[in-house]
């Protein structure tokens, strides 16, 4: 059975995000989830208080002796903190990883606000992992650094998944959650089937550490599992409101989500 996702990604000592968010997320949805790790964070729910970056030839062995022994299925990559760790990674992927799916999640900044992608990295991931990105799935603010355009609505969101598509995506999810109102809207763009729109009633909450890691990562299974780009989106936007929705309420600050609930409808 498919389902076999290589996650290379930053750990999250507080266990709401990151290796820790996507291990559960995987595994809830019937994966099976492996890891590079690209670096250790000491963080909780009130900010990331340090960050270790791992050796990137080391992040590489890690995934490559997964590749050639258990497989995957999809790759889905997050904390990439450096311009050498982007550029060992896109390596991978032009190498032993070529042809496997991956999403990419951008991330540039946490929750809580700290910095996680050094700035002069941004134009690396932009040339390097970019185009190689079967989904990239940045937030409004990623969205805007990626773009170079502004988003205020609806339009600007569509404008901007369009221009990063035309860096040589496959496709681009935008996230509205950082939008203001009582609807969140995301935008798929997909270069085979153009534009299409999500959109929820606002669940009111503070939990929502890590849900930019597990939504990457939920599509990652999905597409590993066989889904098409579509329907795991849809699927994977459905588990990550209902974790919101049942989060413990732990923490002084963004709290993390209950990525153990059950999973209907499959």
């Amino acid at each position: 059975m498919k389902g076999r996702v290589l996650i290379l990604a930053g750990s999250d000592s507080s266990g709401g995000a990151g290796i820790q968010a996507d291990i559960k997320t995987v595994t809830v949805l019937g994966g099976y989830a492996a890891t590079a790790i690209t670096a250790l964070t000491a963080q909780n729910t009130q900010g990331v208080f340090g960050v270790v970056g791992v050796d990137p030839a080391f992040i590489v062995l890690q995934a490559e002796l997964m590749l050639d022994d258990i497989g995957a299925d999809c790759l889905k990559t997050g904390m990439l903190h450096s311009v050498p760790v982007i550029k060992a990674v896109a390596g991978l992927l032009a190498g032993k990883a070529a042809g496997i799916p991956v999403v990419i999640d951008p991330v540039m900044i946490s929750q809580s606000g700290s910095r996680l992608l050094e700035e002069d990295a941004v134009e690396t991931l932009i040339k390097l992992l970019v185009p190689r990105a079967t989904i990239l799935t940045p937030n409004i603010p990623e969205a805007e650094v990626l773009s170079g355009h502004r988003i205020e609505n609806e339009d600007d969101m569509i404008f901007a998944a369009e221009k990063i598509g035309a860096m040589g995506a496959n496709a681009v999810l935008v996230k509205g959650g950082h939008s203001e109102g009582s609807k969140i809207i995301d935008i798929l763009w997909d270069r085979e089937h153009g534009i299409s729109g999500f959109e929820d009633d606002r669940i009111p909450s503070d939990n929502n550490h890590g849900t930019g890691c597990t939504l990457a990562s939920a599509i990652a299974t999905g597409i590993a599992q066989g889904l098409d780009l579509g329907d795991a989106v849809a699927r994977a936007r459905a588990y990550v409101r209902e974790a919101i929705r049942t989060a413990p309420n732990f923490g002084k600050g963004n709290g993390p989500l209950n990525h153990a609930h059950p999973v209907t409808g499959e």
